[in-house]
């Protein structure tokens, strides 16, 4: 089989710096083009330092301190460029759920509050309670 040489898809006209769209696909043997106006995915719209950061996340499986030492950035550096890389990419960040509270402490932060308990008992019955 015959090897072709493959180049990065460009997302901008380096002329211009108008947006590029596909606009034909073809087989590698040639025998079979498409020819329609397709979007480049924003993945592959990325700059070269965001590419790299999104690369080093993903070899990090997600665990930030991995991708601080391995680019040597400290962890509000990565958090910014994690938070830009996202708007980059037009994705909204997921919030982490809020705990629900443990309804055992619940129920003894309520009787302190009424007046039934003291804080000495309230301290020692929490003590108990797994969070």
């Amino acid at each position: 089989m015959k090897s072709y040489q493959h180049r990065p898809i460009p997302s901008k006209d380096p002329i211009s710096g108008k947006p590029l769209a596909i606009t034909e696909l073809q087989t590698i043997d040639g025998d079979v083009t498409i020819r329609s106006r397709f979007d480049i995915p924003r993945m592959l719209q990325l700059d070269e330092e965001q590419y790299h950061l999104l690369e080093t996340f993903l070899r990090c499986r997600g665990v930030i301190n991995a991708v601080e030492r391995e680019l040597g950035l400290s962890y509000p550096t990565v958090k910014a460029r994690l938070d830009a890389l996202l708007q980059s990419l037009e994705l909204t960040p997921v919030e982490k759920p809020e705990k629900s509270p443990n309804p055992e402490k619940l129920h003894v932060i309520e009787a302190l509050e009424r007046g039934e308990i003291t804080a000495q008992e309230a301290k020692e019955r929490l003590r108990g309670v797994s969070s």
